[in-house]
């Protein structure tokens, strides 16, 4: 595919001008489930191998506690709280949270919120720091693509200006200290699972495989998947609702992203506390949204509004948007 002459003013290069409905190529599906799905099932078949081996139920109990806990706090922390602001939080509950996302190890949180607050400004277009589409359409640049929005951006010299993008995490000074406290938190997520580990096993053994499972491997699985976000969900899946960008629903990522992955949805909606907003879409986040507002840990939770919903849906409007709160 050529890149179109009439190609809108900003648009990335070699980007055809969008479209409300459009056909993926075959061949940009076949490769995103074996780049991206099939390493996932890999790793999900290689631990009853290793179990009793190299990975023992310590080591897998640490290892989900750890994903459970930071990938809360990129996903509900960082990412509809903090950037787009979803909810109002206690101070304890703000604080927890950005110090859960950071122990994920994708940033400190105002450099994770301008980034994702950058991107959301001009999703798809130039300016986008992590689009897929950065390099046109065909399947070099396609393939090219998909590298850069999953974690080859992170090599570019150029940086979001956090003044501009997040002036209200920049004045806040839990959220400053939190910031200078990054690495130390990285190094934490990183090494405590070994620290535990060895001291409940008393050995050195146990030491490594926790560092192993519950350290490298659970950390690089929450990475691709929050990457993939980037990447697959803005070239792959179903678009329902009408957005001004290429953002899509992959279904096969719901669970492990907490809900992230319905991104067509979050993109028709950024501020709503609900991504999965159809009947059957699993949304880990929102639930545990709702129970921080039960608990009055959370207020002014921003619910989806079925009729606003509505008006954005393209096609068969059979499945009706669903409040997320109920």
């Amino acid at each position: 595919m050529s890149a179109s002459t009439s190609t809108p003013p900003g648009a990335l290069p070699g980007r055809l001008p969008m479209l409300e409905t459009t056909q993926q190529p075959t061949y940009a599906v076949v490769a995103l489930w074996i780049f991206v799905v099939a390493p996932f099932l890999a790793l999900l078949a290689a631990i009853p191998v290793a179990w009793g081996w190299g990975l023992s139920a310590l080591d897998a109990t640490m290892a989900v506690t750890g994903y459970l806990i930071a990938g809360a706090g990129v996903t509900v922390g960082f990412h509809r709280y903090l950037t787009h602001g979803s909810f109002k939080a206690r101070r304890p509950l703000r604080i927890a949270l950005a110090i859960a996302g950071t122990l994920a190890a994708e940033g400190p949180p105002t450099e994770w919120v301008a980034d994702h607050r950058r991107h959301h400004a001009f999703a798809d277009q130039e300016g986008d720091p992590h689009s897929p589409w950065r390099y046109g359409t065909g399947l070099r640049a396609l393939a090219k693509g998909l590298l850069y929005a999953h974690c080859g951006w992170f090599f570019n010299k150029e940086v979001t200006n956090k003044a501009r993008f997040a002036p209200d995490l920049v004045d806040d000074r839990d959220m400053q200290t939190i910031d200078r406290l990054a690495l130390p938190l990285f190094a934490v997520s990183l090494l405590l699972p070994a620290l535990v580990g060895g001291l409940l096993t008393a050995g050195w053994t146990g030491a490594l495989t926790a560092f192993f499972w519950a350290g490298v491997v659970r950390m690089a699985l929450l990475h691709h998947v929050t990457w993939s976000v980037n990447s697959i969900c803005h070239v792959v899946g179903e678009r329902p609702f009408r957005s001004r960008d290429k953002a899509a629903n992959f279904w096969p990522l719901a669970i492990l992203s907490f809900g992230e992955s319905w991104h067509n949805s979050h993109h028709a909606d950024p501020t709503g506390a609900r991504h999965g907003v159809l009947r059957g879409q699993i949304d880990p986040g929102a639930r545990l949204i709702w129970a921080f507002e039960k608990l009055g840990w959370a207020h002014d939770v921003r619910w989806p509004d079925p009729v606003r919903l509505a008006a954005k849906r393209l096609g068969d409007a059979a499945t009706a948007p669903q409040g997320a709160g109920r």
